[in-house]
């Protein structure tokens, strides 16, 4: 697990790389929700998403550690562009595994930042055993998207400036998928903030981390049929769910039209652009699936990188809610 000393590295590591993302309010938002947000504008961040901070902090150390000549990473689409644009600025090689059904704009990202994209087939190949086989034949380094000490915290990073600008919040609300954005947060929000409510969101059609918490165990979830494609890892992690067992008090559950209405809010509304998967925490808070009436509730804008093809789609469709 990621310690306090782990996350203050990370910091400064990424020192005068990373955005520092800013803090958005909003009053329509806040009446809708009952509660004072905060939005941690992690979409503005370098390669539209939070991932970029975790990529950074885990490429960086292993080079500290020993030579790195390449990199390997498997991801559907966020983790795959903060790899690639991790390795161009570090000056190596990156080699992405990326389902054949990752949104074509994300697959376009990856290649243009550099990296080389292997397709593999969700239903009938492992993209683990086969990153694993590109790190042994090229003598890479695997970078995970989520289950890492390293990874986590990077991520945390983005809890701590929170925190800072805001210390005095009494939740904070985090699209949860494998569990590293989540694991990360919780680490360092107990540490800065003391009985502070953590949240995990995630879509109601793939609900492997809620299930997990329910079960007491790691459930794994074969159907996960959802919009938010950052959010369809089948099970949390093996690094990640004991620190989401022990620090979150709930994972909240969004359906896919809760999360375009909210996409769409922050759209017209805020003019921010966020993809599905990083406007899952913001549709938990503002459609009540916990009482923060009267709270001052940090959540993250995971992610922005979104289809537009998809994006018109999703607006046109929005659902009155």
């Amino acid at each position: 697990m990621p310690t306090w000393e782990d996350i203050e590295q990370a910091r400064k590591r990424l020192e005068g790389v990373v955005h520092r993302t800013p803090v958005l309010t909003s009053r329509q938002f806040d009446e809708a929700a009952g509660a004072k947000v905060f939005f941690k504008a992690e979409n503005l961040q370098r390669g539209g998403a939070f991932k970029f901070r975790g990529a950074y902090n885990k490429i960086k150390a292993e080079m500290e550690r020993r030579s790195v000549p390449a990199v390997v990473a498997f991801s559907s689409g966020n983790h795959a562009q903060a790899v690639a644009l991790v390795s161009k600025l570090l000056g190596i090689r990156a080699t992405v595994v990326m389902p054949t059904d990752a949104p074509q704009a994300k697959i376009d990202a990856t290649r243009g930042y550099g990296a080389e994209v292997v397709l593999y087939d969700r239903a009938t190949q492992s993209r683990d055993d086969l990153a694993e086989e590109i790190c042994r034949e090229r003598g890479a380094v695997l970078v995970p998207p989520f289950d890492d000490e390293l990874i986590m915290a990077g991520q945390a990073t983005g809890a701590v400036e929170l925190l800072e600008e805001v210390p005095d919040l009494d939740a904070v609300v985090v699209p949860v998928s494998g569990g590293g954005l989540l694991g990360g947060w919780a680490t360092a929000a107990e540490r800065l903030r003391p009985g502070i409510a953590i949240y995990g969101a995630e879509p109601e059609s793939a609900a492997d981390t809620k299930q997990s918490l329910q079960a007491g165990r790691r459930v794994e979830v074969a159907e996960n049929p959802t919009i938010a494609d950052g959010l369809r890892v089948t099970s949390p992690g093996k690094l990640t769910f004991p620190i989401v067992q022990r620090a979150v008090k709930d994972v909240l559950l969004v359906s896919d039209a809760e999360m375009i209405e909210t996409l769409a809010f922050l759209l017209e509304r805020m003019k921010v652009l966020v993809e599905p998967s990083g406007a899952a925490g913001a549709a938990a808070v503002r459609h009540r699936k916990a009482d923060f009436s009267g709270k001052r509730v940090g959540v993250v804008l995971s992610g922005g990188n979104v289809d537009l093809l998809r994006l018109a789609e999703y607006v046109a469709a929005r659902p009155r809610l």
